[in-house]
C-alpha cells in the first residue's frame, strides 16, 4: 500500500518519465521517424507530431512484423509474439505486439492485487484460491511468431508454471489442468481438485464473471459423476491427458464423508448459496464484473449468498492499467486507479448524446498539429475531470503510440494525484455475452445476409433489434423481427428462418465463434413478433419524452419495459441448428 501510495502521489512525474523512456528507447524505431519526431522525448513534441490512430492506421506495420520483417518497425525491443485482442478488426482478432519485458511488467502489476484485498480481507494468505483458469489454442503468424490471447501467453510462460511459492497464487487447480487445452478435462478436473479441498478454500473465482458462472453451471451437471471419484478416489476416464491425470491423482483419495457432503448438497432443489454451502470457508468472489460482465451480479449473488464480489483489475491486451483500491465496495461503485509505470496515459475526451435508445459518441474538442491537420485534443492523466468521460488512448513499451483503445471511461476519484475511473463500456459494442463483441455495423450486416433467405418468399425484415440473454449459461444473443410481407406470399417454413439464425452466427466476427464452437455462447435466437411491434416501442419510448421526429429503433435493448413489449408479441422462435464455422486463425501473407 505503500508502494502504491508513492506512485499516486508522483503520478504526473511518473508519466513524464515513462513517455521519455518509451521515446527514448524508440527514437530510431520507423513509426516514429514517419512521423518526424526526430529523437524528441518531450510530452510537447511528442503530441503535435505523433497522430491519434486505431489499429487499421497500424495494421499494415503488424503485417510486416507478423510476415517476419525484422526491422525496427515499432519497437526496439525485439517482439516476443502477438497478442490477439477480442476487439476485431475486418471480423477477426487484432495482432498486439509483445515482448518478454511487457510480461514482466505485468506480472509486477498482477503482485499488487492480492496484498490489496489482503489489506481489507485478512487471512487470505491461510488458506488457497479455487480459480477457473484456461488456455486457448496458439497459433503462428507466417514467419514463426504465436499469436494468442493474453491470458494464454501468461499461464504458458515460465513466470506462471515456474512461479516460486506464493500464498497468494496457492491455487486448487494444478498447472497441468490450467494448461489443459480440452475444455471438458480441463473444468473437471479443476472442478474436482477445487470440490476435495473444499474447507482450505478461502475465495474463488475466475478473471470474468461468465466463466465462474460457467463453472458453477458445469458443476450443476456433473456433480453425481464428481462425486463418484470422490467417493471412490478414481478418476473418470474422461480424462485421458496423462499429464492431468497424474496432477489430480495427487489430490484425489476416497472420501466417502465428503462425497455424501456434496450430494446432500447439490441434491437440493435450491441453489442459492452453493458456494458458501459447499465451501464453508469461503470469504469473497474474485471476478470481474464491470462493463457488459455486469449482468452476472445477480446470478452471483443467488449462488454466493451475496458473498463480498471483487472486482480487482482493468486490463486489456494491449496495456494494463489500473487496480480496484477498495475491494469490497458495491460493484456498481467500482473503480480502477491507474498505475502510472504501465503506460503513458491520455485520454480523449467524450460528450454522450442519447438518440431514443441508440448511445452516440463524440469528442469534445480538437487542436491542430504541425502539419496543420485537424488533431483529437487528448488530455494527461492528471489533467482528467470528476463526472467527465473519455476514451482512454496508450503509449506504450511495445510499440503502441496515442493509440485508441476503445474503452469509455468515467473519473470516479482520485487517489492523491492518480485518477480513479468507472468503466463505462466498450465504445460502439452493443452485444456481448463473454469477451465477444458485437457492434451496430457488424450486426447490421450480418442481418442483411440472414434476410436474402426470405427474398424467394416475397418478404423483407421491416424491423429488428437484438438482446443478449444471460438468464440462463451459458448466454445467448436473441433477435427481434418484424417481417413485412404481402398477403399473397407463400409462407416461411422454419427450415428458413433456422437457415436465418446460422448465416447470422456465421457472419459475426471469430471472437463470437470461436465461443460457439467452445460453448461459452449458446445458439442464436431468432423471434419473429406481431406487425407493429415496433410501433408499440416507438410509443413507449416516446411516452418517456423522446422526440418522435428524431426516433430510431435502438438496435440492442436492455430496458425491461422494452422486452415487455416485444416479448409479449412474439409470433415464433427459432434457434441456430448447428454451430458457425471456426479455425484457429492462419495469419496470412
Amino acid at each position: 500500500m505503500e508502494f502504491i501510495d508513492n506512485l499516486t502521489k508522483n503520478t504526473d512525474e511518473i508519466q513524464t518519465k515513462v513517455l521519455a523512456e518509451i521515446l527514448s528507447r524508440n527514437a530510431d524505431v520507423e513509426y516514429l521517424k514517419r512521423h518526424g519526431l526526430n529523437g524528441h522525448t518531450d510530452r510537447e513534441a511528442f503530441k503535435k507530431s505523433v497522430p491519434v490512430i486505431s489499429y487499421e492506421d497500424i495494421q499494415s506495420d503488424i503485417k510486416r512484423i507478423a510476415n517476419g520483417d525484422k526491422s525496427q518497425i515499432l519497437c526496439s525491443e525485439p517482439i516476443s509474439e502477438f497478442l490477439t485482442s477480442s476487439g476485431t478488426s475486418g471480423g477477426e482478432r487484432k495482432l498486439m505486439p509483445f515482448t518478454e519485458e511487457e510480461l514482466r511488467r505485468r506480472v509486477t502489476f498482477n503482485s499488487l492485487l492480492m496484498p490489496v484485498i489482503s489489506h481489507f480481507v485478512p487471512g487470505l494468505d491461510r488458506g488457497k484460491g479455487m480459480y477457473f483458469l484456461f488456455v486457448k489454442s496458439d497459433s503462428k503468424t507466417p514467419s514463426g511468431l504465436l499469436a494468442r490471447p493474453a491470458l494464454t501467453s501468461y499461464y504458458k510462460s515460465s513466470l506462471f508454471k515456474n512461479r516460486p511459492y506464493d500464498p497468494y497464487t496457492n491455487y486448487t487447480s494444478p498447472n497441468e489442468a490450467i494448461l489443459c487445452q480440452d475444455y471438458y478435462q480441463s473444468m473437471y478436473s479443476q472442478m474436482l481438485c477445487g470440490l476435495c479441498q473444499n474447507k482450505q478454500v478461502l475465495r474463488v473465482g475466475s478473471i470474468f464473471a461468465s466463466s465462474f458462472i460457467r463453472a458453477i453451471r458445469f458443476l450443476q451437471e456433473h456433480w453425481s459423476l464428481l462425486c463418484h471419484d470422490i467417493r471412490t478416489g478414481t478418476l473418470n476416464s474422461k480424462i485421458i491427458d496423462p499429464l492431468v491425470r497424474e496432477a489430480v491423482m495427487r489430490t484425489l483419495k476416497p472420501e466417502p464423508e465428503l462425497a455424501d457432503f456434496i450430494e446432500l448438497e447439490c441434491r437440493k432443489e435450491s441453489w442459492q448459496g452453493i458456494i458458501p454451502r459447499l465451501w464453508p470457508n469461503i470469504k469473497l468472489i474474485d471476478v470481474i464484473v464491470t462493463g457488459t460482465m455486469s449482468q452476472y451480479i445477480p446470478m452471483l449473488d443467488y449462488y454466493g449468498n451475496e458473498l463480498p464480489i471483487v472486482s480487482s483489475l482493468y486490463a486489456s491486451s494491449e496495456c494494463y492499467f489500473g487496480i480496484n483500491l477498495d475491494p469490497l465496495c458495491k460493484p456498481s461503485d467500482v473503480s480502477y486507479t491507474f498505475i502510472p509505470t504501465m503506460a503513458y496515459f491520455e485520454f480523449l475526451p467524450l460528450n454522450r448524446s442519447i438518440d431514443d435508445g441508440n448511445v452516440v459518441w463524440g469528442s469534445i474538442s480538437v487542436g491542430e498539429s504541425f502539419n496543420g491537420e485537424k488533431q483529437q485534443e487528448l488530455v494527461d492523466l492528471v489533467d482528467v475531470k470528476l463526472g467527465q468521460e473519455y476514451e482512454v488512448v496508450v503509449t506504450t513499451y511495445t510499440g503502441l503510440y496515442r493509440y485508441q483503445i476503445g474503452d469509455v471511461l468515467r473519473v470516479a476519484g482520485f487517489k492523491n494525484n492518480a485518477p480513479q475511473f468507472n468503466f463505462v463500456c466498450r465504445k460502439n459494442v452493443i452485444l456481448s455475452i463473454d469477451s465477444d463483441k458485437t457492434d451496430e455495423t457488424e450486426l447490421q450486416h450480418a442481418v442483411e445476409k440472414a434476410a436474402s433467405h426470405l427474398i424467394s418468399f416475397d418478404a423483407c425484415v421491416a424491423e429488428y433489434t437484438s438482446y443478449a440473454d444471460t438468464t440462463k449459461v451459458p448466454g445467448h444473443y436473441v433477435l427481434y423481427w418484424e417481417l413485412s410481407q404481402s398477403a399473397s406470399s407463400r409462407r416461411i417454413p422454419p427450415t428458413v428462418f433456422e437457415d436465418c439464425c446460422f448465416t447470422i452466427e456465421e457472419s459475426l466476427a471469430s471472437t463470437y465463434r470461436q465461443h460457439r464452437v467452445h460453448g461459452a455462447i449458446s445458439p442464436l435466437e431468432l423471434r419473429i413478433v406481431e406487425t407493429g411491434t415496433f410501433d408499440k416501442v416507438m410509443d413507449y419510448v416516446i411516452s418517456l419524452g423522446a422526440s418522435i421526429s428524431q426516433y430510431k429503433t435502438p438496435r440492442c435493448v436492455k430496458s425491461a419495459p422494452i422486452l415487455e413489449v416485444l416479448n409479449s408479441r412474439i409470433l415464433s422462435c427459432y434457434f441456430s441448428p448447428k454451430c458457425p464455422e471456426w479455425k484457429p486463425p492462419q495469419w496470412n501473407n
